[in-house]
């Protein structure tokens, strides 16, 4: 069963709220944030980096405790993708990772897909597919509008 606290967040005006929120949330280590934008469904799916596939609010927030069990993560979205139709929004996401090492500061790449739909409590995650991306992966930069349709 989901956390209570986490469905009493404020209703999401768009997908791009509910994401806002998200990254925000993983930067801070704030488990109750992160899942107050998933879907109060049995189906919602998460796949983290390397991962295997979790279905269901319980799964879900199980895998980013285990995340947030060595903290919160460095992670900005970068050269969002999206394409929006008749209540579903789907977002292509290069997630930037900051870490330090002990050779330095080093950026990281994840690529990922986030898809939201429009419920009765706004718009809300139903998706969440991360993939490693190259090592040394720098985003391609292009001049395309950051919304498709």
């Amino acid at each position: 069963m989901p956390h209570p606290k986490a469905r009493a967040a404020a209703l999401h005006a768009s997908p791009e709220d509910c994401e806002a929120q998200f990254y925000d949330a993983l930067r801070d280590g704030d488990l109750e944030r992160v899942m107050a934008v998933w879907a109060d469904d049995d189906e919602i799916v998460c796949v983290h980096p390397g991962g295997t596939r979790v279905v269901g609010p319980q799964a879900v927030r199980a895998a980013f405790e285990s995340v947030f069990a060595g903290g919160h993560i460095a992670v900005h979205p970068e050269h969002v993708k999206q394409v929006h139709a008749m209540g579903c929004a789907v977002h292509s996401v290069l997630e930037r990772i900051d870490v330090v090492t002990v050779d330095g500061p080093q950026t990281g790449w994840i690529v990922a897909t986030n898809v939201y739909l429009k419920t009765s409590q706004g718009w809300r995650m139903v998706a969440h597919h991360a993939s490693p991306g190259a090592p040394d992966e720098i985003p391609e930069i292009i001049d395309l509008p950051s919304v498709l349709h």
